[in-house]
Parts: C-alpha cells; sequence; structure tokens
C-alpha cells in the first residue's frame, strides 16, 4: 500500500495538471465523515462537489449496483432496459408539473449541453441569456453561458449569441430577451458563483417573461436538485415550471449521472438528435433509483432544511469582522469574507473539516444531507475559531 506521500507525488507526475490539489488522500468515508490515508477524521462539507446528498458509504445503493453489475451493464439507448424505464417514470414523477420527458446522460455540463440543443432546436432561435456569476459547466456550450471570465477567455471564441444580464434584476432580464432568444438559463441559487439564493418574485418573471416572448426556461438544477435546498427540487421553493430542467451531481449516490427534462413546449425529441453512449447505463439508473428511495424514505430534504437552518443560524452568530455575510438555502451555505478565503479553508481542513470556495472571498459548505445536529455544531465552531485566529 502506498504512503500519502507516495500517493501525491505518483497523481502529480502523471495528472493533468488542471485541477487545484490540497495535499490530502482520502482513503473512506461513512455518512458525513471522511477519513484520510494517515487515520485523520474530517467532517465533510465538500461532498463531492455536492454530489454526496445521502452521504458516503450507503449500503442500499452500494447493494443495488452490484447487483445490477452482476446481471447486465450496458444497454446502449436502441434497446429498452427496465432500470431505465424505471428511473425516467420515477423521475418524470417527482419533477415539478409540466416536464413529461428526459434524456439520460453523465454529467451537468452534459445535461446543460443537451438543453442548449434542444431550446435552439425546438424554437429555431440561437440567442440564449444567462446571468453574470452564473456557473454551467466547463465545455464548450455550457461554458458560453458561464460568467467568469478566467474560465471561458482561454477558449474563444465559444458559442455566439450568449448575453449575460445582472442575476436577480428583472428589468435587466426584460431587456435582454428578444425575439431571437432560444432560451433563459438559470440557476435557482448561484453555486459557483457565490451561493446566491435567487429572488423569487425575479424567477417567476423569467418564467412568465419566457412565455411572453417565445422563449424557453432552463433551470439549471445540477447541484441544487435531491434534497439540497431543504426541497426535492429547488424549483419548488417558487412553483417554478422549466422548460428544461438540468439535473446531476447527487443523482446517483455519487456516480457520474445527469438529465435533462423536457417540459410540454418541447414535446418528443426528433430522431437522431442527441444521444450519448452512456447515457442510460443499467448500473447507473440502479444506482439512481436507490439514491432518490434514500432521500425519500430517509426524507432528507425535510433534514436539510432542519440542518441547513441550524447551520445558518450557526454562521451568522459568528462575531468576526472578516465575515461580510452569509446565505444560502438549505444544507447549501456561503460565508463571505472580506479577505480571501484560502488560508481560512486550510486552516479548517487543519482542523478536521473540509468546505470549498466559491470565487475567492467565498466560504462554501455542502455537507452530506445526512449530517448530524453535533457535526453541525462542530462546524460553526471551527468555522469561528479559524476566522478569530
Amino acid at each position: 500500500m502506498l504512503s500519502s506521500s507516495e500517493v501525491i507525488a505518483l497523481e502529480d507526475q502523471y495528472e493533468s495538471g488542471a485541477y487545484p490539489r490540497q495535499p490530502l488522500v482520502l482513503a473512506r468515508g461513512a455518512g458525513a465523515t471522511l477519513w484520510d490515508l494517515d487515520g485523520k477524521e474530517y467532517i465533510d462539507c465538500v461532498a463531492g462537489h455536492g454530489i454526496m446528498n445521502i452521504g458516503h458509504g450507503n449500503a442500499s445503493v452500494a447493494q443495488a449496483v452490484s447487483a445490477q453489475m452482476a446481471q447486465l451493464v450496458s444497454c446502449p439507448g436502441w434497446f429498452y432496459h427496465e432500470q431505465r424505464a424505471r428511473l425516467l417514470e420515477t423521475l418524470v414523477r417527482i419533477v415539478p408539473p409540466g416536464l413529461e420527458r428526459a434524456f439520460l446522460c453523465n454529467s451537468g455540463a452534459e445535461a446543460v449541453e443537451g438543453a442548449l440543443k434542444m431550446a435552439r432546436l425546438s424554437t429555431g432561435r440561437t440567442e440564449i441569456v444567462a446571468a453574470m456569476r452564473g456557473f454551467h459547466g466547463r465545455t464548450m456550450g455550457a461554458l458560453s453561458a458561464t460568467w467568469r471570465k478566467e474560465y471561458r477567455e482561454p477558449f474563444a471564441p465559444l458559442l455566439p449569441g450568449v448575453r449575460f444580464v445582472p442575476y436577480n434584476r428583472i428589468a435587466a432580464l426584460e431587456s435582454a430577451v428578444s425575439e431571437q432568444t432560444a432560451a433563459v438559463i438559470l440557476e435557482v441559487v448561484q453555486g459557483e458563483g457565490g451561493v446566491i439564493p435567487g429572488d423569487g418574485e425575479y424567477l417567476l418573471a423569467a418564467q412568465e417573461l419566457c412565455a411572453d416572448r417565445g422563449a424557453l426556461l432552463i433551470i439549471d438544477e445540477v447541484q441544487t436538485g435531491f434534497g439540497r435546498t431543504g426541497r426535492m427540487f429547488a424549483c419548488e421553493h417558487y412553483n417554478l415550471r422549466p422548460d428544461l430542467l438540468c439535473l446531476a451531481k447527487s443523482m446517483a449516490g455519487g456516480l457520474p449521472m445527469g438529465a435533462v427534462l423536457l417540459g410540454t413546449r418541447i414535446g418528443r425529441l426528433p430522431m437522431r438528435s442527441h444521444a450519448s453512449t452512456f447515457g442510460g447505463n443499467p448500473v447507473l439508473c440502479a444506482a439512481a433509483l436507490a439514491t432518490i428511495n434514500v432521500i425519500q424514505q430517509e426524507h432528507l430534504p425535510e433534514r436539510a432544511a432542519e440542518m441547513g437552518s441550524r447551520l445558518m443560524a450557526g454562521l451568522q452568530a459568528i462575531a468576526s469582522p472578516q465575515v461580510r455575510e452569509v446565505r444560502g438555502l438549505g444544507l447549501m451555505i456561503g460565508v463571505e469574507l472580506r479577505e480571501p478565503a484560502g488560508r481560512y479553508l486550510a486552516a479548517l481542513a487543519d482542523q478536521g473539516v473540509l468546505a470549498l470556495s466559491a470565487g475567492p472571498t467565498v466560504m462554501r459548505f455542502l455537507p452530506p444531507l445526512v449530517i448530524s445536529a453535533a457535526q453541525i455544531d462542530t462546524v460553526v465552531e471551527q468555522v469561528g475559531a479559524v476566522l478569530a485566529a
């Protein structure tokens, strides 16, 4: 077995270099707890960038994956399969009303790419309106609708016809949507952009504006979906009815899976208009079905609301001049600081709490929804300690 230093050296030698790294070698996890290769314990407020909503090491998902692996691993889309059929039905049943079909894929960026294609195909229009500080992925189409210039500019020219408008400003959106707009794409809570919740009036105005002007509303719930914000989907907080809904991250218990849900204005896609070799893979469908069952049976959206309120209150009570604002929804919370967050995140890791950045000055907390009240209190205690240091 390799030591931590040997693992780090080996990855550094052969990995592409695309990822910033923390000098941690994670070895195992259970619930909201992680252990590194040296046995040190951490409270996980990263959750694999928000994918581990049901926690690490869930036995139900492991059993479902193992059983399906032993039966059939691959079934491409030109054949039928029971697990896929059951998952499609389940997704349409649990998402907001009006979404009647689903396209299965492998990731959030893929879901966004598919939604952009479907919007252009359905409307015959080409322009996309996106929000400043929004993040939708790093493939070429998704990247075109992602705000941060340091992500986009090295790869220009990107998809033409994408316009950015300030988030939560209705007048700016009204000015941007025209007869050439195929779709408006928004997050209900901007994650990478700083954990910025959408205003309900703004989101409903976007929905009405799209309907009035013939554009489609794409809601990106890649990070907010499957219980994260205190509802199964963040759309439910505001009674949103998107035309296209992008899902991924926590959909399959930590395994790579995504989906685009299609509303009545899209209907059935033309044959061969889109495809995904691994989309709807039976093993991942089994994992997703087991994951959704865990979320429902263990009432994890309700738990996210309860534990999120506890975490929010605790973080807001920290008396530190470094804290500018604490904001979020459910168990998706950001602490905006008055200086870069990097050194505080590193100090937190030293104290046994792993958290993320969301832009240069925001500490982002995305724990598994199974996190305990005691763990929440420890996180708050350690955040207060590192901000006071």
